[in-house]
């Protein structure tokens, strides 16, 4: 299955076929969710996983709560059969993943580059819109910062001259390996979009990421699979191996019941939610939970046993226009949960309380 169906488009806005992993049982909310909030159209889901088909963006990509990890597909085909064909044989058919349809993988690039390219053009404007006079907020101690660095910086500065020829020397010794481990994350992006857009593509750096199981993980392990289809990639297309910090990473999942290859949107999964500091209930689920509740705008809503306040905060960055109200007769819970509001910036918007919800029930 190609990345982008109908023929030869090759651009978000003729509509990108996405799969995202999901918690079982979580799929018909993502289902949902892919198609109120994207959107989507071909919808289907296989257990664990949901295909869809969008012309959003990366910023609205982002949004999507009860999915664990996003891809831009490559191919979803049927599982290869084990039981009474050679490993030879089987080795040759992976090798076909990369062989016998290359333009599925030259559109995905296309796609995933562009996506790339958008996104960034859309951070240096914002960057560049952005009003001047928030950035003087906070000068003084900025200044008196660096002013207390740069004397600190003359105390060490035998340290640091010798800590860098170290640094100079791993670098000569590992190569392509270390030279892009201090980058920010911008200037990775900067290289994946460039490194794309080269010609001949022998720029760009790749690993396979693989993950095997039922039958077909009684043959093969994991390493072997991602090994075939590395040097399948290498021989078609010319891209480079790197294994600890490389370009575009691919991913393979082989199972009884499919064989799907995709590209990783993120690096961070989107389950990964930067503004709770202390996890507790998974970020999906809580947000599954808290849609079960159909809250509108002007509600009160009350969590009984709170804990780390999980639902809550899924619940308040998605309905703001709510009172929330968490409940929780212990202390170390409602502390955790007290740290999450204030790294969510959350905490004039949810109250908590210290309340046995037992005593509560009897007390009516």
């Amino acid at each position: 299955m190609a990345a982008v169906p109908g023929g030869r488009r090759s651009g978000p806005a003729a509509g990108a076929r996405f799969f995202c992993t999901a918690g079982r049982g979580l799929e018909p909310f993502l289902m949902r969710e892919v198609r109120s909030r994207l959107a989507a159209t071909q919808v289907e889901y296989i257990s664990g996983k949901v295909f869809f088909t969008t012309c959003s963006d990366l910023n609205m990509l982002k949004k999507l709560k009860s999915a664990e990890r996003l891809f831009l597909l490559i191919k979803k085909q049927l599982p290869f059969n084990v039981s009474s064909v050679s490993k030879g044989k089987i080795l040759n058919e992976m090798q076909r993943l990369t062989n016998d349809d290359p333009e599925s993988w030259l559109n995905a690039i296309s796609i995933w580059k562009n996506l790339l390219e958008l996104d960034a053009k859309k951070v240096k404007l914002s960057q560049k819109n952005a009003n001047p006079l928030k950035r003087k907020v906070g000068e003084n101690d900025i200044i008196a910062k660096k002013l207390k660095t740069e004397q600190m910086q003359e105390i060490q500065e035998n340290k640091e001259c010798q800590l860098e020829k170290q640094i100079e020397e791993e670098t000569l010794e590992q190569g392509n390996f270390t030279t892009k481990r201090d980058k920010s994350q911008e200037e990775l992006q900067n290289d994946v979009v460039e490194a794309v857009g080269t010609h001949n593509q022998n720029d760009l750096t790749f690993r396979v990421s693989c993950r095997c199981s039922g039958a077909i993980a009684r043959t093969f392990t994991a390493q072997e699979v991602g090994r075939v289809i590395g040097i399948a990639l290498t021989k078609q297309f010319g891209w480079k191996a790197d294994l600890r910090n490389p370009n575009l990473e691919i991913f393979i999942h082989l199972s009884d019941i499919y064989s799907v290859v995709g590209i990783p949107v993120f690096r961070v999964p989107l389950a990964s939610r930067a503004y709770i500091k202390t996890a507790g209930l998974r970020s999906t689920i809580a947000w599954a939970m808290a849609s079960l509740a159909e809250i509108k705008a002007g509600a009160v809503v009350l969590d009984p046993m709170c804990g780390l306040g999980t639902i809550l905060l899924e619940a308040a960055k998605e309905w703001p226009d709510v009172y929330y109200v968490g409940a929780d007769v212990s202390d170390s819970q409602l502390l955790g949960a007290c740290d999450n509001l204030k790294a969510a910036g959350l905490k004039d918007k949810i109250e908590l309380l210290k309340v046995s919800v037992i005593e509560f029930i009897g007390n009516l």
